[in-house]
């Protein structure tokens, strides 16, 4: 299969011009409809598609993303590798805004959203134990370098619940207990889903802020969010450029991120409730 790279965009970062022969589509998907349509175009001769996760104009809160419904949407157009662009606030003094982290791990503190593409009358279980395509994120991070972003190579993001920011207390906790290095609200249940509909996930955390730890920077402040946000949606732009001519896809994946379904479904075949059987039909037809 032809690599096509899926981008979700993350707060500030609802547009990606540069593409070549781009068009925005609707896509349906059994999920319900993805947070909006999805530009699909080419970048350096190799697909891609951009769905921004909060919708143009930013309509969603975190808690109300159709997860789901967007991996299966990317899933659907024909995506091999999905990066999730996401703002995130900070647990370590060098990790500054400005800066990038491309995660390798996640602790989900997520409560309400629907986690799985199965369940009942379709159980699976796969493993999370390495969320991150290794082979992706490193493309990720190259790209970053040469579009002279300060990137850090590796890192856990703490995924809340949100749309609050945290007590002090909190932030304290998940840096110095936890050993957490950045927070969101939205990488989860996004990388599950991702694993599920065996696409290869890669996190790039574009850092705005020091949460509430930080001793001279005691709250968040969302003035200083947005400004920040707007000189990382560019950087942004220029690591989604560079990517397609760094990405070194692989078929079948090193990581057996495509293959994550090969023993994970347990109900048998006769079992199986027909109607979920449906709505699996692009994240996990390749194993019904």
């Amino acid at each position: 299969m032809a690599a096509m790279i899926g981008i979700i965009g993350g707060s500030g970062l609802y547009q990606l011009p540069g593409l070549d022969r781009a068009e925005w589509h609707p896509v349906a998907t059994p999920w319900g409809a993805p947070s909006d349509d999805i530009l699909v175009g080419e970048v350096g001769g190799v697909g891609l598609a951009f769905l921004p996760r909060h919708g143009r104009g930013h309509v969603h809160a975190p808690d109300t993303v159709p997860y789901r419904a967007n991996i299966d949407a990317l899933k659907r157009l024909g995506c091999t590798d999905v990066v999730s662009v996401s703002a995130c606030g900070s647990f370590r003094e060098e990790m500054a805004p400005g800066d990038f982290v491309v995660v390798d791990q996640f602790i989900d503190r997520t409560v309400t959203r629907p986690r799985s593409f199965f369940g009942t009358g379709c159980v699976a279980h796969v493993s999370l134990a390495h969320p991150v395509c290794d082979r992706l994120a490193e493309s990720c991070a190259a790209a970053a370098e040469a579009a002279e972003v300060t990137v850090h190579r590796g890192g856990t993001y703490l995924a809340m619940e949100g749309p609050q920011f945290s007590a002090r207390a909190e932030s304290v906790l998940y840096r110095d207990v936890w050993g957490c290095d950045v927070i969101g609200m939205t990488n989860m249940p996004e990388a599950r889903l991702a694993r599920e509909a065996e696409l290869c996930y890669a996190s790039v955390a574009m850092i705005t802020d020091y949460d509430s730890w930080h001793p001279d920077h005691g709250s968040v402040d969302i003035s200083e969010i947005i400004a920040t946000l707007g000189a990382n949606a560019d950087k942004a732009r220029h690591t989604v450029a560079g990517l397609p001519g760094r990405l070194d896809h692989a078929a079948p994946c090193p990581h057996g991120c495509d293959r994550a379904l090969d023993h994970a479904l347990l109900t048998a075949p006769e079992a199986r409730d027909p109607a979920l059987l449906r709505k699996l039909d692009a994240v996990a037809g390749r194993v019904l």
